[in-house]
């Protein structure tokens, strides 16, 4: 897990930007496997749990950059 608590403000926000692209990329690869004609269910299982791992980290950064919002 990264330290974000030394991240300027704008870094975070690139983070951010970097890790929605991630996790769309993601998401679009599961997809494409899982429409195979044999899809490697191993393969998509572990794509899935680094997905949630990076929709997590998501979280964690919003919550800094908007500290005041409560969900």
């Amino acid at each position: 897990m990264i330290d974000y608590t030394t991240f300027t403000e704008e870094a975070l926000e690139a983070r951010l930007a970097e890790m929605r692209q991630d996790h769309a990329d993601l998401d679009a690869a599961i997809q494409a496997l899982a429409a195979s004609p044999v899809p490697d269910l191993i393969v998509i299982g572990r794509l899935k749990r680094k997905k949630l791992a990076l929709k997590d980290e998501i979280a964690r950064v919003e919550d800094m950059l908007n500290p005041d919002i409560i969900a």
